[in-house]
């Protein structure tokens, strides 16, 4: 596979990193100017923000989590010459799963249907780690 191939993924991934900080930064702001959390209510960082702010900011907070473990994978893969169609399709599928989760988290918050998507991600992310263990030992 290219190597443009196996990073388009990941750079689609830091892409969803950066709208959700952006989107954090603007609930937060508006936050503030709406008079919802004071500047003295987080001046020691503590966990005072109103709802909407807090959601973005969990679920940012949340990309450097499980994604860290398929950034890994990647940063393994590709100099290894182990990244080919199937890492690249599981990755795909990854992303997606964590679009699907970022996007239920920010908008309905429903837990379950968050839980699955996060469930299903986590899945495809251990498929991809057995599957990349697997050829570095047995080639």
């Amino acid at each position: 596979m290219s190597v443009q191939a196996v990073l388009l993924p990941v750079f689609v991934l830091v892409g969803l990193a950066f709208a959700l900080l952006m989107g954090m930064a603007v609930a937060r702001t508006r936050s503030l100017r709406l008079g919802e959390t004071r500047f003295e209510d987080i001046a020691l960082r503590e966990p005072n923000w109103s709802a909407r702010p807090t959601q973005i900011a969990n679920c940012f907070s949340n990309q450097f989590e499980i994604p860290v473990l398929f950034y890994i994978l990647i940063a393994l893969a590709l100099p290894l010459r182990h990244a080919d169609l199937v890492i690249v399709v599981l990755s795909w599928v990854f992303v997606i799963t964590r679009f699907v989760h970022a996007g239920i988290f920010v908008t309905s918050n429903n837990v379950p249907q968050r839980g699955l998507a996060w469930f299903v991600g986590v899945v495809v992310l251990l498929v991809m780690w057995i599957y990349f263990a697997l050829r570095m030992m047995l080639v």
